[in-house]
């Protein structure tokens, strides 16, 4: 189990595939994302994307499958997230590509109110087959401590 504690600043990982099918992101933006882009070819072919393309909030959806199925890999300590301090959808994202993520701990700090957690900073890069950044986001992670009455040695 990797805790709080394990956690290093700096450190990258390079993990995931997710492959984007048509049928997903149709499925996908009826439910959440209506728009005529993520639902029909001939419409999506009249706008800046030039095909049908999957929703952001879909692109979002596909990292976290791939960063739950990481974590639990690694049988992380992971208490959920606040939330995230940015996010950029940089490319779109089509039928047939093929998705990565990469991530950069960039900081970490113990929570003043939660003794029992640390609170982590991640630079994510959702990368397409064509090594293209397609998303990036600073993620915010809650991670259990496995000493919370240990001094800060970091």
């Amino acid at each position: 189990m990797l805790y709080f504690e394990d956690y290093e600043v700096g450190k990258k990982s390079s993990f995931g595939r997710y492959e984007v099918t048509r049928e997903e992101v149709i499925d996908f933006a009826r439910k959440y994302d209506p728009q005529p882009f993520h639902l029909d070819d001939e419409a999506a072919a009249k706008t800046h994307f030039g095909r049908l393309s999957a929703s952001g909030w879909h692109t979002c959806a596909m990292t976290m499958a791939m960063l739950v199925e990481n974590m639990q890999k690694q049988s992380s300590a992971g208490l959920g997230s606040p939330g995230l301090e940015q996010l950029q959808w940089k490319r779109p994202v089509y039928p047939g590509d093929t998705l990565r993520v990469e991530s950069e701990l960039i900081e970490k700090r113990r929570s003043q109110s939660r003794p029992e957690m640390g609170l982590t900073k991640a630079r994510v890069q959702v990368f397409n087959q064509d090594d293209e950044v397609v998303m990036q986001s600073v993620n915010i992670g809650l991670i259990a401590l496995r000493d919370p009455d240990a001094p800060e040695t970091y």
